[in-house]
C-alpha cells in the first residue's frame, strides 16, 4: 500500500493531498507502519510471475526436462521453443516483479531512521532490526534471481569484473544513472546484503537454546534462509569454501531441520513425510516457502501439467522420458513426483504426469486446483550444494557421504554411493535433476556447467521443438533484458547478446 501511494507522488510538487493519501516522506514513521511495509514485501512474493509461476517453471521448461504435447494450449510455447524475444510478457513480468520486491525493500530501508526516532522500548528496537534483516534478505534474494536469469555464469573474479550484471539500487530515491553494474559487483552487492541480514536476524543465546522454536516450513525469513542463500550464491560463484561453510550450518542444525523420508509411511498422515510436503506443504526439510492462505495465494504451479477441466487432464507439458529413466526402481521420489494417467487429449496419450504439483488438497476442496506453496529453500538442496562443492575441491569421500545421506531419505534400499573423480559430477548432476525437478534450477545449472542439450522426439511430443539442439553457452541461456527497460527514458541499460 505504501509503495502504491508513494509512486504517484514522487514527481509531484503539490503540497496538498487527498485525505486518503499519505505523503511518501511520512509514510513509514512508526514500528507498526514498518511492520505493514514488511507484510507488503512478503505479499510481493505471492506474484504468479515469481515462485508460484514463471520464475519456477520457465527455466526448467526452457531446458530439457519436459516436452510440449500435441494439443497443448501454447502456454509458454515460445519459451519452450527457444523463440525468446525481449518483448516476451512472462520474462518482462519476472523482471518487473523482482524489481518490485527491491523497490519495496528500499522504501522500508529508507525510512528506518525515522522509525527509530519514534520507538522507545527494547522490544520495538528488536522488532525494527528484525524488519531490517527481512528487507535486506528479500532484496538479496530478488537480486540473486535477477543475476541468475539475466546474467552469464560466474567463472572467475577476473571474468566477472568484465561481464554485465544487473542495475543495482540501494536507495528508493536515487538520481544515479540507470546502468548495469558488473557481474562481480552485482554478486558483491548480494553478499553485502546477506551479511547485513545475518547480523540483524542472528538468534539470541536464549533462542539458540530453545528447542521449542520451529523454523521449518516457515513463510518468514530467518537466519537459516540467510545461510541457505549464502550457500547457493557461493556455489554459483564457485566459492566452494563458503558453499561448504553455509550449507553445513543448515545440515548440522539437526534440532531445526531434517530430511523427510520418501519411503517410510507415516500412519498419522497415511503417506510418506516426503509426499506430505508436496501435498500439504509441511515438512521438516523446508527452510522457506511462500506462504499461501485461502484468500491470499499466488499462481497454480501444476496447471500446465494437468489442466484439469473437471472431467479429464489435458497437460501442456509432460516429463521427458530421459528424466523418468534416471530414477532407479528403489528411488521413491518417482512415486512422489509422477503418476501415470491417460490424458483427455484426442490422441489419448498415457504418460506419467507431474504429481509433484498436483495441488494442496485443502485448496482443491475450495475448487482451487493445482495450487501448492513453493518450497524455495529445502535442506536437500543444501546437501547437493555441499556435495558439489566437496567434489569440486577433490574431497570425494565427503561428497559421497552427502549424496548417500540424501539418498537414504529417498531410497527404500541401496542408497550407499561412492563418488570418484571420474563419476562425481555426473552423479551429482543427475541427482540435482531427480531431486530438484521442475523447481527452476536446470537452466542455471546447464549455464554454469557450460553444457548444452538435445531434445529427441517422444510419444505425442510437439514437432516444433522436440528435435531442438542447444549448444553450450547459447546466448539464450541468458534471458534478454526487457525491451521497455532498454528504451525507458533516462536509462542506459546495455542489452544482453540475446536481445540482438
Amino acid at each position: 500500500m505504501f509503495i502504491a501511494l508513494s509512486v504517484c507522488m514522487l514527481t509531484s510538487c503539490l503540497d496538498k493531498y487527498p485525505q486518503d493519501e499519505i505523503p511518501a516522506n511520512r509514510a513509514i514513521t512508526t514500528i507498526d507502519e514498518a511492520n505493514q511495509a514488511v507484510i507488503g514485501i512478503y505479499n510481493a512474493w505471492l506474484s504468479g510471475a515469481l515462485y508460484s509461476g514463471y520464475l519456477t517453471l520457465l527455466p526448467d521448461l526452457q531446458a530439457d526436462l519436459a516436452y510440449a504435447v500435441n494439443g497443448y494450449t501454447n502456454t509458454y510455447g515460445d519459451i519452450w521453443r527457444w523463440d525468446i524475444l525481449a518483448t516476451n510478457s512472462q520474462i518482462t513480468s519476472v523482471y518487473g516483479a523482482l524489481y518490485d520486491v527491491i523497490g519495496r525493500c528500499n522504501f522500508l530501508l529508507h525510512h528506518v531512521d525515522k522509525v527509530r526516532e519514534n520507538i522507545y522500548t527494547d522490544e520495538d528496537f528488536d522488532r525494527l532490526e528484525q524488519y531490517q534483516g527481512e528487507a535486506y534478505f528479500a532484496r538479496a534474494l530478488a537480486y540473486s534471481e535477477l543475476i541468475k536469469l539475466f546474467c552469464k555464469a560466474y567463472d572467475s573474479d577476473e571474468e566477472a569484473a568484465e561481464e554485465l550484471g544487473v542495475v543495482l539500487r540501494k536507495e528508493y530515491y536515487s538520481e544515479e544513472p540507470i546502468v548495469r553494474a558488473s557481474l562481480k559487483d552485482s554478486y558483491a552487492f548480494v553478499i553485502e546484503d546477506l551479511k547485513r541480514a545475518e547480523d540483524y536476524l542472528q538468534l539470541s543465546e536464549e533462542e539458540e537454546k530453545d528447542a521449542s522454536l520451529t523454523f521449518y516450513s516457515s513463510p518468514y525469513f530467518s537466519i537459516y534462509t540467510v545461510y541457505a542463500l549464502r550457500a547457493r550464491v557461493a556455489l554459483y560463484m564457485k566459492d566452494y569454501d563458503n558453499a561448504i561453510t553455509y550449507s553445513t550450518l543448515l545440515i548440522d542444525a539437526k534440532n531445526r531441520f531434517a530430511l523427510s523420508s520418501a519411503s517410510e509411511v507415516n500412519e498419522t498422515f497415511n503417506m510418506t513425510l516426503y509426499d506430505y510436503m508436496w501435498s500439504y506443504n509441511l515438512s521438516t526439510e523446508s527452510i522457506w516457502q511462500v506462504g499461501f492462505t485461502e484468500t491470499a495465494y499466488g499462481g497454480a504451479l501444476g496447471s500446465v501439467f494437468f489442466n484439469f477441466d473437471g472431467m479429464s487432464y489435458k497437460p501442456d507439458y509432460v516429463p521427458a522420458q530421459w528424466v523418468l529413466e534416471l530414477y532407479a526402481p528403489n528411488d521413491m521420489r518417482y512415486n512422489s513426483f509422477f503418476y501415470e494417467m491417460t490424458t483427455g487429449h484426442s490422441h489419448g496419450l498415457t504418460w506419467p504426469l507431474l504429481l509433484k504439483y498436483y495441488g494442496n488438497p485443502d485448496y482443491a476442496r475450495l475448487n482451487m486446483f493445482h495450487i501448492c506453496e513453493p518450497q524455495v529453500f529445502r535442506l536437500s538442496e543444501q546437501y547437493l550444494i555441499r556435495a558439489e562443492a566437496y567434489a569440486q575441491k577433490g574431497n570425494y569421500s565427503n561428497a559421497s557421504k552427502d549424496i548417500t545421506e540424501l539418498r537414504k531419505a529417498r531410497y527404500i534400499s541401496g542408497y550407499t554411493t561412492s563418488l570418484t573423480e571420474k563419476n562425481a559430477m555426473e552423479v551429482i548432476e543427475e541427482e540435482r535433476v531427480k531431486e530438484l525437478y521442475m523447481e527452476g534450477f536446470r537452466l542455471q545449472d546447464l549455464k554454469r556447467w557450460h553444457k548444452g542439450f538435445e531434445r529427441k522426439p517422444q510419444e505425442q511430443s510437439l514437432a516444433n521443438g522436440s528435435s531442438l539442439k542447444v549448444e553450450a553457452d547459447n546466448p539464450l541461456f541468458v534471458w534478454p533484458i526487457p525491451q521497455h527497460e532498454i528504451e525507458s527514458p533516462g536509462a542506459d541499460i546495455e542489452p544482453n547478446e540475446s536481445n540482438k
